[in-house]
């Protein structure tokens, strides 16, 4: 097999320019949107983690505060509309969608937060080993939702900012023109206003 110099000076300028591409930022952008889609993957694991506990603890419950129907109803409905609603990682560009998911999540927030406080009403229940370990149990899972979300929301902004600023914007606006903005968690209604305490 014989080279030309053509064909090695074209050969040495495909790895140059292979080089040149990989060492100014190329990848970036598909590796920075493959690690928000990882950290979305956590986000859904732990609710799922925290949807896999709910129907153990209304059970518990259950057990020792049969007339708090409403309240479990609730947490069963919001629980049920929770896990219907599924956002993939090919929908993270879909303000709306990621809405849609964060407001069912946060209402079963809302509904798990009036069972733990239905709860302080019978002291068998929270004396229950059964009870003080589902609680301790989704009391971690909360914080592990927490930390998934933030670091979600973290590997969400590197993306966007890599999107939106140079090199990557030259890249945005060539090869990876599909590539699309994704979507933020955003506070809850009414985050901003303290909770109030009643005694």
């Amino acid at each position: 097999m014989t080279f030309t110099m053509a064909s090695v000076r074209s050969f040495t300028f495909a790895v140059i320019a292979g080089l040149t591409l990989a060492g100014c930022g190329y990848n970036t952008i598909p590796t920075l949107e493959e690690q928000a889609k990882a950290k979305w993957g956590d986000v859904q694991n732990n609710y799922q983690r925290r949807a896999d506990l709910i129907p153990n603890l209304v059970a518990t419950v259950q057990g020792y505060a049969k007339q708090e129907k409403d309240v479990l109803t609730a947490v069963i409905e919001a629980r049920a509309k929770a896990t219907q609603i599924k956002v993939d990682a090919s929908q993270l560009t879909d303000p709306e969608k990621v809405k849609q998911f964060q407001d069912a999540q946060n209402q079963l927030s809302g509904a798990l937060g009036r069972l733990i406080a239905v709860s302080e009403n019978y002291p068998e229940l929270k004396s229950n080993q059964n009870f003080l370990a589902l609680q301790s149990q989704l009391e971690g899972t909360e914080n592990r939702i927490a930390v998934a979300r933030r670091d979600y929301i973290e590997a969400v902004r590197a993306y966007n900012t890599e999107l939106r600023t140079f090199p990557g914007i030259i890249w945005a606006n060539t090869f990876f023109r599909g590539n699309k903005p994704m979507a933020e968690f955003t506070a809850s209604d009414g985050a901003d206003k303290p909770p109030t305490v009643k005694f």
